[in-house]
């Protein structure tokens, strides 16, 4: 009796620390969603030069005001690297203030974006102006998609951890998850500033 209650509890112990399969299916996804990316800046590459005799993205684009949302967005990527580091420590309130922070960095950076359309827009360089605005505004509004979600994920973890303050296992591959998410969308931005913007300019 003892010896099955033995095996009993060494079955618990193994399936909770058992190796979750969410991060590893997470990367797979992250991997589609890196040939979505690819398939976007291919389409801007072809039509990069594409004006219909309109304004080009030299004309228009401030490279300045990118660089601060490329800034509030990578320094965002750092908050969220102390979130985690608080949350492999177990410490809920650790988490929840960086993740407040980094939730201000990433709407910040929205924010931004939003206004850069809309000044492009008033200027009469929409997507439908050419087919260099078109690509532009479905590769940059795709990523600003993807931030978004990222936002309302990272609003439904952080009520999780205030309804459940005791972090379990679950609770930090949901946020390893994220964190992955997040650090891929700061990858992509850096690309989207060096190709789209730099590139346009130079």
């Amino acid at each position: 009796m003892l010896q099955k209650t033995n095996f009993a509890a060494l079955g618990e112990l193994e399936s909770e620390h058992a190796p979750s399969h969410s991060v590893f299916g997470f990367w797979l996804y992250l991997m589609t969603d890196c040939v979505l990316f690819a398939s976007l800046f291919a389409v801007f590459a072809v039509m990069s030069h594409q004006f219909a005799g309109g304004p080009t993205g030299k004309d228009l684009f401030d490279i300045p005001g990118v660089a601060l949302e490329t800034a509030l967005l990578l320094l965002s990527s750092i908050t969220y690297g102390f979130a985690m580091l608080g949350a492999h420590r177990r410490k809920s309130g650790v988490v929840l203030g960086w993740l407040a922070i980094t939730f201000v960095l990433g709407l910040a950076f929205l924010w931004f974006e939003v206004q850069e359309f809309s000044h492009l827009i008033a200027e009469g360089a929409g997507p439908g102006r050419s087919a260099f605005f078109s690509s532009f505004f479905t590769l940059v509004g795709t990523h600003g998609l993807h931030v978004t979600v990222g936002l309302i994920w990272m609003v439904v973890l952080a009520v999780q951890i205030v309804l459940k303050p005791e972090m379990s296992e679950r609770e930090i591959t949901r946020l390893t998850c994220l964190s992955l998410f997040w650090h891929f969308l700061d990858i992509v931005w850096i690309c989207v500033f060096s190709f789209v913007y730099l590139g346009s300019v130079l």
